[in-house]
């Protein structure tokens, strides 16, 4: 997430910064890691389930016998926590499948005559199976679930299995066992890293190969996602978490640096960014956050990110906000202004919006608020959208022909592929005008 020279240029003169980001993008892929994803896809296409055994002995330090959870295991998952945290992981798992719920329905059939005669028409789809990724290093994502598993349920996907790495323990987190379970997984195995997104798409531990990979990792899960596209679609390719907000003087300072940091905290490399329209707002938003990060137990990872990847701008308008931040394209933007409508209503690059001072980043990562928090990072929102329960469904089209309507698109086909000498398609388009004059 960085501003683009060209842009900045367009709007020399109309904003400053008081604290300019690293000029470097947050992710890169490293050779390093493209070159040890390719050898494990080779060697796991080469040697099957076997190598994918070996990975996890190896990588996550696996020793059990099987490494899918019998589904007495999933299902007796939520015994080992809390009831605060069951019944926070229901209520998650609750309001995201409502919104998916009210999403699909919105996505219906239907057929048109677009002249008659001509019939067509679209039909939503599920896709066969999904393989969910659900991350569990040290900050184990619990809703993570929600967003995969769940959404693909209620799209009508009828299988989903999951895969999720080892604790120290070697046995699954629980918590977010308990989530998958309350999602609708089918199946459920402790196996981590680019082995399981390979075993999902090579069909090693499932019946068949699962259609569609999805869900969040580390770089070696995102590469793994990369190479294995094709064999598998997958939902996005998406880098370090980021946060963007555009504030002016009614915003509380404090609770602006909390945000900020509350997205830094998911990694050394997360970019968090500031757009304000009040230069007095923007440094004592950097004064909070010198404060806050010195009593956060997660200093040591919100810290040097807001270090390196932190920005703060002054812009001298609502418009030049508008600007700076759709070329930022922001994974999650929130807006805290005396006119939130204007920038709801002009602004158009961001993965999801969080509109006024009540609505923070964080009740969309944990699933109390239902949307999605599978969303494009690096400046994917200029082009795309986050996960949602259409990209589990295909709009598959079809159509219908009449003989009446034969001559009118059988004559026109014909005129287009004989100028493009594709005798072949003219043809099926001149027989069939003559079995209409018969």
């Amino acid at each position: 997430m960085r501003f683009t020279p060209a842009v900045l240029e367009s709007l020399a003169g109309s904003f400053h910064h008081l604290k300019p980001g690293s000029s470097t993008p947050a992710a890169q892929r490293d050779p390093r890691v493209i070159e040890t994803v390719s050898r494990m896809l080779g060697d796991i296409q080469s040697r099957g389930r076997a190598a994918v055994l070996d990975y996890a002995k190896d990588l996550d330090g696996w020793t059990g016998d099987d490494v899918e959870l019998s589904a007495q295991q999933v299902a007796d998952s939520g015994s080992q926590l809390s009831a605060d945290l069951r019944q926070a992981i229901e209520l998650g798992a609750e309001r995201t499948q409502a919104f998916a719920t009210q999403t699909r329905s919105r996505l219906s059939d239907f057929e048109v005559e677009l002249e008659p005669g001509l019939v067509t028409g679209v039909r939503y789809v599920p896709v066969g199976g999904v393989g969910a990724y659900l991350p569990a290093g040290r900050f184990p994502l619990t809703a993570s679930a929600f967003m995969t598993v769940g959404v693909a349920k209620v799209a009508g996907v009828p299988n989903v299995i999951c895969c999720t790495p080892p604790q120290p323990d070697g046995k699954a987190n629980p918590a977010v066992v308990y989530a998958a379970h309350v999602s609708g997984a089918d199946r459920v195995f402790v196996l981590g890293g680019v082995q399981a997104l390979a075993a999902m798409a090579f069909g090693l531990i499932d019946a068949r190969p699962v259609d569609m990979l999805v869900g969040a990792g580390n770089a070696y899960v995102a590469e793994a996602k990369r190479q294995l596209f094709g064999t598998a679609a997958i939902d996005l390719l998406a880098g370090p978490s980021e946060v963007a907000i555009i504030a002016d003087d009614s915003a509380d300072p404090e609770i602006v640096a909390a945000d900020l940091l509350g997205q830094a905290e998911h990694g050394v490399n997360s970019p968090a960014a500031l757009v304000t329209t009040s230069e007095t707002l923007g440094k004592a938003v950097l004064e909070a956050i010198d404060e806050q990060r010195k009593i956060l137990s997660t200093a040591d990872i919100c810290g040097p990110a807001w270090d390196d990847f932190g920005s703060v701008t002054v812009a001298d308008d609502n418009e030049t906000a508008v600007a700076l931040m759709d070329d930022l394209a922001p994974e999650h933007l929130e807006l805290m202004t005396r006119d939130d409508d204007y920038f709801h209503d002009h602004l158009t690059n961001y993965g999801s919006l969080f509109i006024g001072p009540w609505s923070t980043v964080a009740y969309s990562d944990k699933g109390m608020a239902g949307t999605n928090h599978v969303l494009p990072t690096a400046g994917g929102a200029k082009h795309s959208a986050g996960l949602s329960v259409g990209r589990f469904l295909k709009p598959l089209t079809w159509q219908r022909i009449a003989r009446d309507t034969t001559p009118q698109l059988a004559r026109a086909v014909q005129v287009i592929s004989d100028s493009e000498a594709m005798a072949a398609h003219s043809a099926t388009a001149t027989r069939r005008l003559a079995l209409y004059q018969h």
